[in-house]
């Protein structure tokens, strides 16, 4: 696993360059992601442009006018973040350096480098605006189209998602939350896709009805955008090992000295929980007298196919060595800040759910010029995402609520919930296209 961008430079290119470890896989995938999404996006918004199914509206602008104090105090407050906390880092290297998110989060910084930057990003706002600046500001009318809008799209998306993931998976783990309420807001990991997803689409869908977008046709170009953020995503979660896995596989175990998965009798499945026992003793709800209750380990055996035999086995099963969140057993003979591997494999889901999101992301590029029906698409994805989610669920370790004798996860509810609207959508746009064709 690579942590941080440093890492994988490192293993992969044999490169050693200290100052990507300021680069958080995790985050660097998710930009990706969004970048990915905004392309995807912006060339589906000016596909419907085109059709005459998304228009643009005038807005006056006011061209010529100097910096305004927000302006000048908002650049002098990003100047001070940037000089206070990143050339914070590179000035208190060794002092940073050994744990970057905690340096992040503290009170620590350069003082002085701070306000150098504001004052320099300040003065360079006032000179900028002051050279465009005209005696007399004009007044002027401009067509704004949607695919103008994707910045501040995904500025919200990004904003309002995170927020959203924070507080649904917050809420599903209510009681690490209390235990440690600022550290798991501050976390990089502990993201609920489901609730980014929610919170997001109300902010934007309230945006867009201000903007007079036609709500069908955007949530259209954003299907396959979505699919495709996710599936990447998906990949920061994997390739750092942010804890997003599946339960054990016990017909897998770890060799701690390596942390290459090797194969195992699911019988001795006990055993080898017994052998790391002082690992499994720190997992939630897995204590009772001082013993490991082995029943209560969420595990399932499955051993690769003689008939997939070319495959690897991390592909079945995974000990995410170096993972990000140092959880699991010492790695034999390393040093360092990440060297835990979990000493059981598991099932490595975020890796299931890269290549089949990517799979249906084609999937939705293949047949959206095929659907004729504004809104389909995006029922179409509803219900692929949903049972994509509602199958994985099976084999990923997730808060299990009590409703009725049932024993859903959150994500299970939703993804259900998404199955069940997609289906709606598509019938209704469906009839309400025949009913359209009919009168006319």
């Amino acid at each position: 696993m690579y942590p941080n961008l440093y890492y994988a430079f490192r293993d992969l290119l044999g490169l050693e360059i200290p100052v990507f470890k300021i680069l958080q896989t995790f985050g660097f995938f998710v930009a990706m992601a969004f970048l990915a999404g905004a392309y995807i996006l912006t060339r589906e918004l000016k596909r419907y442009e085109q059709q005459g199914l998304l228009k643009g509206i005038p807005e006056k602008v006011v061209v010529g006018l100097p910096a305004t104090q927000g302006e000048i105090i908002g650049n002098a407050v990003v100047g001070f973040i940037i000089g206070y906390k990143i050339l914070g880092i590179f000035f208190q290297w060794d002092t940073a350096s050994p744990d970057l998110q905690s340096f992040v989060f503290s009170s620590q910084g350069s003082l002085i480098a701070g306000i150098l930057v504001a004052a320099a990003m300040a003065g360079y706002k006032y000179y900028s605006k002051k050279k465009q600046a005209l005696s007399k500001p004009v007044e002027q009318t401009v067509m704004v189209m949607p695919h103008h809008r994707v910045p501040d799209i995904i500025v919200m998306a990004a904003i309002a998602g995170l927020l959203g993931a924070k507080i649904f998976h917050n809420l599903e783990n209510w009681n690490d939350f209390v235990q440690d309420p600022i550290g798991a807001l501050l976390s990089f990991s502990g993201l609920t896709f489901y609730g980014g997803l929610i919170v997001a689409a109300i902010v934007i869908i309230s945006y867009a009805r201000k903007k007079q977008f036609n709500i069908r046709a955007l949530i259209d170009s954003a299907a396959p955008a979505l699919m495709l953020a996710y599936a990447i995503g998906r990949m920061g979660c994997h390739f750092s090992g942010d804890g997003d896995w599946g339960i054990y596989n016990s017909a897998y175990t770890i060799d701690t000295n390596t942390g290459h998965t090797v194969k195992m009798a699911p019988a001795n499945f006990t055993d080898a929980v017994q052998k790391n026992v002082g690992f499994f003793h720190q997992q939630a709800g897995l204590v009772q007298q001082q013993q490991v209750i082995v029943e209560n380990i969420p595990h399932a055996a499955f051993e690769k196919p003689a008939a997939l035999g070319f495959m690897p086995d991390w592909l079945f099963a995974y000990g995410y060595p170096h993972n990000v969140i140092k959880e699991g057993v010492q790695i034999a003979g390393c040093d360092g800040p990440y060297c835990k591997v979990l000493p059981i494999a598991v099932y490595p889901t975020p890796l299931y759910e890269i290549i089949v999101c990517l799979a249906l992301f084609f999937v939705l590029w293949g047949i959206r010029k095929k659907i004729k029906i504004p809104g389909v698409i995006f029922g179409i994805y509803l219900v692929l995402n949903g049972v994509e989610r509602f199958f994985i669920e099976k084999i990923r370790v997730d808060t299990r609520y009590d409703i009725f004798g049932f024993h859903p996860t959150q994500a299970e509810i939703i993804s259900t919930l998404l199955v069940i609207g997609g289906i709606i959508l598509i019938v209704i746009y469906r009839k309400n296209n025949t009913a359209t064709n009919k009168l006319s």
